[in-house]
């Protein structure tokens, strides 16, 4: 029996989270300083679900309608409920569901807990590896 790569295995570790009440230019400045294109955006309460911005919410929600980044908030802008990847899903699988969803950016979950956050990048960086 083959054994195959889960995505758990790789997802990039550089998951990092951001409130929603916070500027657009707070979570652009974040997404610089880590290297990222997404941010995880905060839950609010147990009740609540987390969201996530990207780079490409931050062209089309402030850049493109010629706004700042001072007056649009993080929440305004970003995409809630989370599209997120099982930590035990076979790779071969991920580029098609992705395709599927139109998400090029999703955090990869496991037992509720997103463990890592998968891109395009990452999975054709692993296709060259093997």
């Amino acid at each position: 029996m083959k054994t195959f790569k889960k995505a758990k295995e790789i997802a990039s570790d550089k998951l990092f989270y951001i409130d929603g009440l916070a500027s657009v230019r707070d979570a652009v400045k974040l997404m610089k300083e880590k290297n990222v294109q997404a941010l995880i955006i905060q839950k609010r309460d147990n009740a609540d679900v987390n969201g996530i911005i990207t780079v490409n919410d931050v062209i089309d929600g402030v850049i493109l309608p010629d706004k700042t980044l001072d007056e649009v908030s993080v929440y305004e802008i970003m995409t809630k409920p989370v599209f997120s990847i099982s930590a035990h899903l076979n790779v071969k699988y991920i580029p098609r569901l992705m395709h599927n969803y139109n998400v090029r950016i999703a955090p990869v979950e496991e037992n509720g807990v997103y463990v890592g956050i998968i891109d395009y990048t990452q999975f054709l960086f692993t296709e060259l590896e093997d």
